[in-house]
């Protein structure tokens, strides 16, 4: 058992079963948890804006690639161009 640090609601959790960092969800009021100790077993609220920030960055990394594909594409067909003529 360990207690939910928004609300103080008993979080039930087998404590065998959960590793430190481990993310739950406190069934009273729905807050996101991160197990912070294993003895005795404690959980803080985990941070959301971790999970933002590592979706921006992919996002930044996907179009980067998707530039770098469309330059090499273009350089490829202005290849082909000479050789037709």
């Amino acid at each position: 058992m360990a207690i939910c640090p928004e609300c103080d609601a008993e979080v039930e959790l087998d404590e065998y079963d959960v590793d430190k960092g481990d993310l739950v969800s406190c069934a009273e009021c729905g807050s996101n948890l991160q197990v912070s100790s294993l003895s005795p077993l404690e959980l803080d609220v985990a941070s959301d804006e971790d999970d933002d920030d590592e979706d921006e960055d992919e996002e930044v990394v996907k179009g980067e690639e998707e530039e770098e594909l469309g330059v090499e594409e273009d350089e490829d067909a202005e290849k082909d161009e000479d050789w037709d003529e």
